[in-house]
């Protein structure tokens, strides 16, 4: 079923994720999925050659991208030699979600990064950065808070005319 709606604006309150929704996202190959369709419309085969996958394996992280609407079918289009090809584009869904703390999701998204840099080789990273500094909870907190100001921020100042990035910021408590 094609999709003709326009791109999900990116809300400033952001609702708690479903079960199903948390699952779709709990896959690296899924988030990288997401990530190649958000700046242009790609079909299976497309997604596939770029990741180094098999269009199957790809076809079935498609199928649960798009069943819980991280991913929306464009367009039919003609290809080269004029065979039939269904492009697919983010909708941005999992921007306007929160998640609850769980490895597997948390993992994954590390796992996508990483692989995501390797593919962009060794010149792509802007700044990056290391810490272990011991805070007080109420510094903690201050610090979260400046860090969801500037993802809302990046959200916000989206443009379609920008170049494309990439940002992982974690907070996290060692042992």
């Amino acid at each position: 079923m094609m999709n003709n709606e326009p791109m999900r604006p990116i809300p400033s309150e952001r609702r708690p994720a479903t079960r199903a929704e948390a699952r779709a996202l709990a896959h690296p190959l899924r988030l990288r999925i997401l990530r190649l369709c958000l700046d242009e419309a790609l079909t299976n085969r497309e997604i596939a050659d770029r990741l180094g996958q098999q269009p199957a394996t790809v076809l079935y992280h498609v199928r649960t991208l798009i069943k819980t609407e991280f991913l929306r079918r464009e367009a039919e289009r003609r290809g080269r030699r004029g065979a039939r090809e269904l492009p697919y584009r983010a909708t941005r869904k999992s921007w306007a979600l929160s998640f609850e703390p769980d490895s597997t999701g948390q993992l994954a998204m590390i796992d996508a990064v990483r692989a995501e840099l390797a593919d962009a080789g060794p010149d792509a990273v802007l700044t990056l950065s290391r810490l272990g500094p011991r805070l007080r909870p109420e510094q903690i907190e201050k610090l979260e808070q400046r860090l969801t100001e500037i993802i809302e921020q990046a959200s916000a100042d989206d443009d379609p005319a920008g170049e494309p990035i990439g940002l992982l910021i974690a907070l996290h408590r060692r042992r």
